[in-house]
């Protein structure tokens, strides 16, 4: 086996997807490091599928993992690899095991070397609340700070190429987006208008910026032309039109109205008065996420009552939808790159926090965030 640290955090990556269950270290019965030490018939007996082995050694103040996969059925190497880093960087190099690990044996490309973004919001003390948005790996881990505020921030999302973001902050007491540079920390000042500047969501060649605003006095949805800063208007209508989501053409944007009297998901080319309604099952559906192979929207679903909001998932070939989350007050659904995952905002024990589920509804849990209200999660896109 890998040694525990590294084995854990790549067990966990395959456990996250729905697609592998791991072992328990406590239920192996041999704990082999390469393939000529495994016993095939223990892990038969435990009804394994395929055996992960390994191990570290130091290279001249670096670390290497060598790793393989082998079928326990037909008692063959499936594939093997290496990867290096610091001892600091052992995260990474697990989260890079089992990306390759993953698509060897799915064939589909791995998204645990992603990252998360996420808004907390810590009261200390009378009315003050420190707002930070925060970065970390998929699962949770290793979150640093971006950005500081005493006022909120809302609505962070990633730029295509993961080196961006843009988000609404409300310093100076009204909203306004802004979109940062990761690496540096630059940032600059998108819109500025009257009323509400909300909702931001970066083209898929990230030249361009869908938002909400409201300066004509309804909330609309526009695109920006990040370049020119040429503003086009998508949406004219007397209902609430928000929460726009690109789909992968960039030239469709899906979005969240009223116009039906309760809020459904709707779909919308550019340059196009016509908008065409895509959700049907309830009468509360809204903040629409696709999948990458847009087959799935994922979005926030109210079921019985009032304050039961639950992530569902719709297939858009079928028309059927799934419930996939098992908390309320659900939102801001997000979803991995590879579409195995997605990650939602919830309320457990009084408390804003963050859930992940795996899209086929097997795994359910909690990630573990700072202290405060955890709110707005963002799924990056791949990063390598």
């Amino acid at each position: 086996m890998l040694p525990e640290d590294m084995a854990e955090i790549i067990g966990n990556d395959m456990r996250n997807t729905g697609i592998f269950q791991p072992i328990p270290r406590q239920n192996m019965i041999s704990m082999p490091t390469r393939g000529s030490e495994i016993i095939y018939r223990d892990w038969k007996a435990l009804g394994a599928q395929y055996v992960m082995v390994g191990n570290i050694e130091p290279a001249g103040g670096r670390l290497q993992a060598r790793y393989e996969v082998f079928n326990v059925t037909t008692e063959q190497q499936v594939m093997s690899g290496t990867v290096g880093g610091s001892p600091d960087q052992l995260r990474d190099m697990a989260h890079h095991a089992a990306d390759q690990s993953f698509e060897k044996l799915t064939g589909i490309k791995g998204a645990f070397s992603t990252r998360l973004l996420y808004v907390t919001a810590e009261r200390m003390g009378g009315a003050n609340t420190r707002y930070t948005l925060q970065r970390s790996d998929y699962d949770g881990a290793r979150a640093v700070t971006l950005l500081q505020s005493r006022e909120p921030i809302l609505s962070p999302r990633y730029s295509p190429d993961g080196r961006r973001i843009a988000y609404v902050s409300f310093e100076q007491k009204r909203p306004r987006i802004f979109v940062q540079h990761i690496d540096t920390g630059r940032r600059e000042q998108i819109t500025n208008f009257e009323g509400l500047n909300g909702a931001p969501a970066f083209s898929p060649d990230g030249n361009r910026l869908a938002f909400v605003l409201s300066k004509d006095g309804n909330p609309e949805i526009y695109v920006m032309d990040l370049g020119s800063r040429q503003l086009q208007r998508l949406t004219n209508h007397y209902a609430i039109d928000t929460e726009p989501f690109w789909g992968a053409d960039g030239q469709t944007i899906y979005y969240t109205s009223d116009r039906a009297g309760k809020p459904q998901v709707y779909k919308q080319r550019l340059g196009s008065n016509s908008a065409e309604r895509v959700t049907f099952v309830g009468n509360y559906n809204a903040n629409p996420k696709l999948s990458a192979d847009e087959k799935t929207l994922v979005m926030i679903h109210r079921q019985d009552g009032y304050t039961n909001f639950k992530v569902a998932a719709q297939d858009l070939q079928r028309g059927n939808l799934r419930i996939l989350s098992d908390t309320s007050l659900d939102e801001s659904p997000t979803v991995a790159p590879n579409g195995t995952m997605l990650i939602y905002a919830t309320r457990q024990q009084g408390r804003g926090v963050l859930m992940l589920v795996s899209i086929n509804g097997r795994v359910r849990l909690p990630l573990p965030t700072a202290q405060g209200e955890v709110r707005e999660p963002s799924w990056s896109p791949y990063l390598n």
